[in-house]
């Protein structure tokens, strides 16, 4: 049975901390983008077309707008979380699980592939 230190559970809490920081400011930035980009069509074709302006009341325009924030807001914040744990993870991983090139094809692997 192994003992954690305190040292090291203070650096995975820094760790997490830095991560979650990170990916909170990825999530706020595509909100923003998202925001904009939904806005502006959503609020001129409520100008320009009559179906759009008969039928789609300000609340309307607002939960459509905030539904694709909200959304890209999450996406981009979990893309962020995964991407730093796997980085993480790999880095953590012992030496002979590193080396994940195959010797016996003669090809290298597609780019997808590497870490």
């Amino acid at each position: 049975m192994s003992t954690v230190s305190r040292a090291s559970l203070d650096q995975k809490l820094a760790l997490a901390k830095r991560c979650s920081r990170e990916a909170t400011l990825a999530g706020a930035k595509a909100a923003a983008v998202a925001t904009i980009a939904s806005a502006i069509p959503t609020l001129a074709s409520v100008r320009m077309l009559p179906w759009a302006k008969a039928n789609i009341n300000p609340t309307g325009q607002a939960l459509i707008i905030s539904t694709v924030a909200g959304m890209a807001y999450f996406i981009a914040a979990d893309k962020k979380i995964l991407s730093l744990a796997r980085r993480h993870s790999f880095e953590d991983a012992p030496e002979h699980l590193k080396n994940t090139s195959f010797q016996g094809a003669g090809r290298p692997h597609p780019a997808f592939f590497r870490p």
